[in-house]
């Protein structure tokens, strides 16, 4: 599978956050060419700032894998990490991160900031702007009915 392939299952995961009325992010990590876990942005559901679709990810692929250093993994999320989610994957080691859409208000991979650039002890290799066009319309569309559902 492509980098594209693994966006558009992090895209499908998005779309389930939306439908529950959940900003629309998706994340997933793969090993190889197999997704160990997905996540979504749940902090409405769960009342939780920590629930987003990364940390859930990284929770996920931890459990399965038997330990916290994922290395040998790749995520592919659907919005640009904020910070919060920029320090996991630092922590959590993941090789490489593929996002969507550009965050200008919260990214920390190139938007707002680029924590990969500080002298960290880990830095994975950073592919922003796949499939950005669908990731920013989903993004999109999702505040455009809020807004139309508040009035």
């Amino acid at each position: 599978m492509t980098d594209i392939d693994f966006m558009k299952k992090a895209i499908e995961l998005a779309e389930l956050s939306a439908q529950e009325d959940e900003v629309p992010v998706g994340a997933i990590i793969v090993k190889g060419s197999e997704i160990i876990s997905t996540g979504r942005n749940r902090r409405e559901t769960e009342k939780n700032a920590l629930a987003h679709a990364e940390l859930e990810a990284i929770n996920k692929a931890c459990l399965k894998l038997g330990g916290w250093r994922l290395w040998e993994c790749e995520m592919y999320v659907t919005l640009e990490p904020c910070p919060m989610c920029t320090g996991a994957i630092i922590n959590s080691r993941l090789k490489r991160v593929v996002f969507g859409a550009y965050d200008k208000k919260a990214g920390s991979c190139g938007s707002v900031i680029n924590l990969f650039d500080l002298p960290y002890n880990h830095k994975p290799e950073l592919l922003g702007g796949v499939l950005e066009e669908e990731c920013s319309q989903q993004l999109s569309e999702f505040f455009k009915n809020l807004r139309k559902r508040k009035k």
